[in-house]
Protein backbone atom coordinates (compact mmCIF):
# COMPACT_ATOMS: atom_id res chain seq x y z
CA UNK A 1 0.00 0.00 0.00
CA UNK A 2 2.62 2.18 0.62
CA UNK A 3 4.63 1.83 -2.48
CA UNK A 4 1.48 2.62 -4.62
CA UNK A 5 0.71 5.88 -2.54
CA UNK A 6 3.78 6.82 -3.42
CA UNK A 7 3.34 6.23 -7.11
CA UNK A 8 0.36 7.75 -6.89
CA UNK A 9 1.42 11.02 -5.10
CA UNK A 10 4.78 11.40 -7.49
CA UNK A 11 3.18 12.12 -10.68
CA UNK A 12 0.70 14.90 -8.90
CA UNK A 13 3.82 16.32 -7.28
CA UNK A 14 5.69 16.62 -10.72
CA UNK A 15 2.86 17.93 -12.60
CA UNK A 16 2.37 20.50 -9.81
CA UNK A 17 6.16 21.62 -9.93
CA UNK A 18 5.55 21.24 -13.54
CA UNK A 19 2.87 24.49 -13.70
CA UNK A 20 4.37 28.31 -14.31
CA UNK A 21 4.70 28.58 -10.11
CA UNK A 22 4.43 26.10 -7.08
CA UNK A 23 2.78 27.97 -4.33
CA UNK A 24 4.21 26.98 -0.83
CA UNK A 25 2.78 27.54 2.93
CA UNK A 26 4.97 30.85 4.56
CA UNK A 27 5.91 30.52 8.34
CA UNK A 28 8.25 32.55 10.44
CA UNK A 29 11.65 30.55 9.67
CA UNK A 30 11.01 31.35 5.95
CA UNK A 31 10.79 35.15 6.54
CA UNK A 32 13.80 35.29 8.96
CA UNK A 33 15.93 32.77 5.92
CA UNK A 34 14.33 35.22 3.25
CA UNK A 35 15.04 38.60 4.75
CA UNK A 36 18.71 37.44 5.90
CA UNK A 37 19.68 36.28 1.85
CA UNK A 38 18.02 39.77 0.33
CA UNK A 39 20.20 41.53 3.51
CA UNK A 40 23.03 39.98 2.72
CA UNK A 41 22.92 40.26 -0.72
CA UNK A 42 22.75 44.19 -0.79
CA UNK A 43 25.40 44.67 1.86
CA UNK A 44 27.72 43.48 -1.52
CA UNK A 45 26.31 46.29 -3.61
CA UNK A 46 28.39 49.53 -3.99
CA UNK A 47 26.12 50.72 -6.56
CA UNK A 48 23.19 49.89 -9.11
CA UNK A 49 21.35 50.64 -12.60
CA UNK A 50 18.19 49.74 -13.52
CA UNK A 51 15.52 51.15 -15.94
CA UNK A 52 12.43 52.19 -13.47
CA UNK A 53 8.45 51.94 -14.72
CA UNK A 54 5.95 53.63 -12.46
CA UNK A 55 2.69 53.02 -13.05
CA UNK A 56 -0.11 54.55 -11.06
CA UNK A 57 -3.15 53.23 -11.17
CA UNK A 58 -7.02 55.09 -11.18
CA UNK A 59 -10.11 54.16 -10.31
CA UNK A 60 -11.11 53.29 -13.49
CA UNK A 61 -8.33 50.87 -14.75
CA UNK A 62 -6.44 53.11 -16.52
CA UNK A 63 -3.11 54.23 -15.53
CA UNK A 64 0.03 56.90 -15.78
CA UNK A 65 3.36 55.96 -16.51
CA UNK A 66 6.44 57.37 -15.14
CA UNK A 67 10.14 55.95 -16.98
CA UNK A 68 12.98 56.73 -15.93
CA UNK A 69 16.87 55.64 -14.95
CA UNK A 70 17.49 55.34 -11.58
CA UNK A 71 21.48 55.31 -10.27
CA UNK A 72 22.46 54.91 -7.12
CA UNK A 73 25.44 54.68 -5.22
CA UNK A 74 26.15 53.87 -1.29
CA UNK A 75 25.87 55.82 1.30
CA UNK A 76 23.37 57.64 -0.26
CA UNK A 77 23.91 59.26 -3.91
CA UNK A 78 21.24 58.72 -6.10
CA UNK A 79 20.10 60.17 -10.10
CA UNK A 80 17.17 60.01 -11.88
CA UNK A 81 17.51 60.76 -15.73
CA UNK A 82 13.71 61.14 -16.59
CA UNK A 83 12.29 59.51 -20.00
CA UNK A 84 8.87 59.97 -20.04
CA UNK A 85 6.83 62.49 -19.44
CA UNK A 86 9.52 64.55 -18.77
CA UNK A 87 12.02 63.44 -21.24
CA UNK A 88 15.47 65.03 -20.24
CA UNK A 89 14.86 66.22 -16.85
CA UNK A 90 17.67 64.91 -14.34
CA UNK A 91 17.06 64.54 -10.38
CA UNK A 92 20.23 64.13 -8.52
CA UNK A 93 20.36 64.14 -4.14
CA UNK A 94 21.54 65.01 -2.64
CA UNK A 95 23.33 68.68 -3.11
CA UNK A 96 25.87 69.68 -0.68
CA UNK A 97 23.12 71.23 1.29
CA UNK A 98 21.03 68.30 1.56
CA UNK A 99 18.90 69.09 -1.06
CA UNK A 100 17.80 67.81 -4.21
CA UNK A 101 18.90 68.99 -7.75
CA UNK A 102 16.27 69.18 -10.23
CA UNK A 103 17.74 70.38 -13.88
CA UNK A 104 15.15 70.77 -16.77
CA UNK A 105 15.40 73.90 -19.02
CA UNK A 106 16.69 75.52 -15.64
CA UNK A 107 17.96 74.29 -12.45
CA UNK A 108 16.18 74.28 -8.68
CA UNK A 109 17.87 72.95 -5.56
CA UNK A 110 14.66 71.95 -3.27
CA UNK A 111 14.03 70.27 -0.04
CA UNK A 112 13.36 66.05 -0.20
CA UNK A 113 9.47 66.77 1.05
CA UNK A 114 9.16 69.67 -1.41
CA UNK A 115 5.43 69.01 -2.67
CA UNK A 116 6.69 69.19 -5.96
CA UNK A 117 8.83 66.15 -6.29
CA UNK A 118 5.88 64.16 -4.38
CA UNK A 119 3.20 62.24 -5.79
CA UNK A 120 0.02 60.62 -4.06
CA UNK A 121 2.12 57.63 -2.85
CA UNK A 122 3.74 60.51 -0.45
CA UNK A 123 6.90 58.31 -1.50
CA UNK A 124 10.07 60.67 -1.82
CA UNK A 125 13.00 60.53 -3.92
CA UNK A 126 15.61 60.08 -1.15
CA UNK A 127 12.93 56.74 -0.09
CA UNK A 128 13.75 55.41 -3.42
CA UNK A 129 16.97 52.69 -3.02
CA UNK A 130 16.74 49.46 -3.22
CA UNK A 131 18.48 49.22 0.60
CA UNK A 132 15.01 51.24 1.66
CA UNK A 133 12.96 49.32 -0.02
CA UNK A 134 14.40 45.99 1.73
CA UNK A 135 13.89 47.18 5.29
CA UNK A 136 10.80 48.06 4.12
CA UNK A 137 9.51 45.04 3.18
CA UNK A 138 11.27 43.54 6.15
CA UNK A 139 8.52 45.24 8.27
CA UNK A 140 5.75 44.19 6.18
CA UNK A 141 6.89 40.64 6.82
CA UNK A 142 7.14 40.86 10.50
CA UNK A 143 6.23 44.20 12.41
CA UNK A 144 3.86 45.83 9.96
CA UNK A 145 2.15 42.74 8.83
CA UNK A 146 -1.86 42.80 8.86
CA UNK A 147 -1.61 38.87 8.18
CA UNK A 148 -0.66 35.70 6.86
CA UNK A 149 2.14 35.91 3.90
CA UNK A 150 1.33 34.23 0.58
CA UNK A 151 4.19 33.29 -1.59
CA UNK A 152 4.41 32.00 -4.88
CA UNK A 153 7.70 30.75 -6.77
CA UNK A 154 9.02 30.29 -10.15
CA UNK A 155 12.37 29.33 -12.29
CA UNK A 156 12.91 32.95 -11.86
CA UNK A 157 11.28 35.14 -9.05
CA UNK A 158 9.62 34.79 -5.73
CA UNK A 159 6.69 36.69 -5.31
CA UNK A 160 5.41 37.56 -2.07
CA UNK A 161 1.87 38.82 -1.11
CA UNK A 162 0.92 40.41 1.88
CA UNK A 163 -1.21 43.29 3.73
CA UNK A 164 0.34 45.75 6.08
CA UNK A 165 1.09 48.94 7.09
CA UNK A 166 1.57 51.15 4.21
CA UNK A 167 4.84 52.22 3.70
CA UNK A 168 5.06 56.00 2.86
CA UNK A 169 1.54 56.84 4.18
CA UNK A 170 0.86 56.93 7.99
CA UNK A 171 -2.41 55.04 8.99
CA UNK A 172 -3.08 53.49 5.94
CA UNK A 173 -2.64 49.69 5.17
CA UNK A 174 -1.67 48.60 1.91
CA UNK A 175 -2.13 44.87 -0.02
CA UNK A 176 1.70 44.68 -1.56
CA UNK A 177 2.78 41.79 -4.21
CA UNK A 178 7.02 42.50 -3.81
CA UNK A 179 9.08 40.40 -6.64
CA UNK A 180 12.35 39.06 -5.67
CA UNK A 181 14.82 38.03 -8.52
CA UNK A 182 16.51 34.67 -6.64
CA UNK A 183 20.08 35.19 -8.68
CA UNK A 184 20.03 38.81 -7.38
CA UNK A 185 18.30 38.04 -4.63
CA UNK A 186 17.15 41.65 -4.74
CA UNK A 187 13.67 43.17 -5.12
CA UNK A 188 12.42 43.79 -8.89
CA UNK A 189 9.00 44.65 -8.51
CA UNK A 190 6.43 46.18 -6.06
CA UNK A 191 2.44 46.26 -6.18
CA UNK A 192 0.38 47.96 -3.88
CA UNK A 193 -3.34 47.50 -3.71
CA UNK A 194 -6.04 48.65 -1.34
CA UNK A 195 -7.27 45.97 0.98
CA UNK A 196 -9.72 45.11 -1.24
CA UNK A 197 -7.19 44.74 -3.85
CA UNK A 198 -8.02 47.47 -6.15
CA UNK A 199 -4.34 48.06 -8.00
CA UNK A 200 -3.22 51.77 -7.11
CA UNK A 201 0.82 51.51 -7.76
CA UNK A 202 3.51 49.61 -9.58
CA UNK A 203 7.29 49.85 -9.63
CA UNK A 204 9.09 47.58 -11.88
CA UNK A 205 12.99 47.91 -11.94
CA UNK A 206 14.11 46.50 -15.28
CA UNK A 207 18.16 45.44 -16.66
CA UNK A 208 19.00 46.11 -12.93
CA UNK A 209 22.99 45.81 -13.09
CA UNK A 210 25.06 46.06 -9.77
CA UNK A 211 28.32 47.14 -9.11
CA UNK A 212 29.05 49.09 -12.05
CA UNK A 213 31.91 51.04 -10.62
CA UNK A 214 30.13 54.41 -10.85
CA UNK A 215 32.74 57.75 -10.05
CA UNK A 216 31.57 59.94 -7.43
CA UNK A 217 31.13 62.57 -10.23
CA UNK A 218 28.38 61.42 -12.16
CA UNK A 219 26.11 62.55 -9.30
CA UNK A 220 27.41 66.30 -9.86
CA UNK A 221 24.78 67.60 -11.48
CA UNK A 222 26.00 71.14 -10.18
CA UNK A 223 29.47 70.38 -12.52
CA UNK A 224 27.66 69.34 -15.85
CA UNK A 225 27.28 65.92 -15.29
Amino acid sequence: MLSYRASLASPIVLLACLLPSCLYAWNSSDTEIFLKKMEAAYAGVNDYQADVEVRTYQKDGSFETKRFLHTFKKPKWMRLDFQSPHAGMTLVYPDKDGKVVLHYFFTLHLAPDSPLLRGASGQRIDQTDLGLLIRNISHSLTDQSKGSVEEIEDERDIHLRVLADDHFREGVVTLYRFVIDKNLWLPVEVDESNPAGLLQRTVIFRNLKTNIGLPDRFFELDEGS
